[in-house]
């Protein structure tokens, strides 16, 4: 618990620096840049795509000519740019933030290690490309546990444990073994994994709680769409900032976990007091400080 405690604390600490801030407004400065792309060379065709289905859509053809008389205009040449803005921005932020996740990680890691274990020795016990096939094929568990827990979330109470929790695992296996892959060796990672596997799992769920939470705010900006253009950035920058904070605490925690563990076993295995070594070695050191 003290752990579990400490490392938040440090993870909240964290997110208060300059360099994770910056990091945390990366998908929107990404975003920007392929929404600018999109517009560029796909806007104009593809709102005239849009404009064309609504028009041939024969069940609604009668509405968009009530709604022109309305209001005294052509009403899907002033809907067609929105459902093209609506449907661009979720595969703009996902790739977005799909790309800034996969570089904000390991220089966040580092960060922890730079600034509280700068001694602790790296031994790299997993690949880059490990990493990526571990990650993926836990990715994909879960998404399969999400499809068949399905029909569970008809029972309220289950919709509000099931999917945190599926996720919680999710951000538990993939966070741990990145913040561990720089620093533990094989056998020293499945150790820390196995004795704090509980400790590791709460920080997933809690951690998933909290990346629910801009879902609130991105679904504001679907509602309003006055504030569309204010909500869906800010709950981009929340989605990242969750993130940053969630690879600061597991990063605080394994780092911390693999610091204690070397310790315990470098003491288990330096000889006792009094032993012959330890006798051996003292007049060893006398006679080379001796003049």
């Amino acid at each position: 618990m003290r752990l579990l405690l400490d490392s938040f604390w440090r993870a909240v600490a964290y997110c208060m620096l300059p360099r994770v801030i910056v990091l945390s407004l990366l998908p929107l400065g990404l975003m920007v840049l392929l929404a600018a792309g999109f517009g560029y060379f796909f806007w104009d065709a593809t709102v005239a795509w849009t404009r064309d289905a609504l028009d041939a859509w024969p069940l609604l053809s009668s509405f968009w000519g009530w709604i022109g008389r309305l209001f005294s205009g052509d009403a899907t040449a002033v809907l067609a740019p929105l459902v093209v803005v609506v449907a661009a921005t979720p595969l703009i932020v996902v790739v977005s933030l799909l790309i800034v996740a996969g570089f904000m990680a390991p220089p966040l890691t580092a960060l922890v290690a730079q600034r509280r274990f700068p001694v602790l020795e790296r031994k790299k016990g997993a690949s880059f490309f490990g990493g990526v096939a571990r990650s993926l094929g836990v990715t994909v568990l879960a998404l399969v546990a999400l499809v068949v827990s399905m029909p569970l979330w008809l029972i309220p109470p289950l919709v509000l444990v099931l999917p945190p929790l599926i996720w919680g695992w999710l951000t538990y296996r993939v966070m741990s073994f990145d913040a561990l892959a720089e620093h533990a060796s094989p056998e020293e990672r499945a150790a820390i994994l196995r004795t704090h596997r509980l400790p590791l799992l709460c920080i997933g769920v809690l951690c998933g709680y909290l990346g629910a939470a801009p879902s609130i705010v991105w679904a504001s900006g679907l509602l309003f769409a006055a504030a569309f253009f204010v909500l869906v950035p800010l709950a981009i920058w929340i989605y990242t900032l969750v993130f940053a904070f969630s690879a600061l605490w597991f990063g605080h925690y394994c780092l911390d976990a693999l610091a204690q563990l070397r310790a315990k076993r470098g003491a288990a295995a330096a000889p006792p007091e009094g032993s012959p070594a330890i006798e051996a070695d003292q007049a060893v050191l006398s006679q080379w400080k001796s003049p």
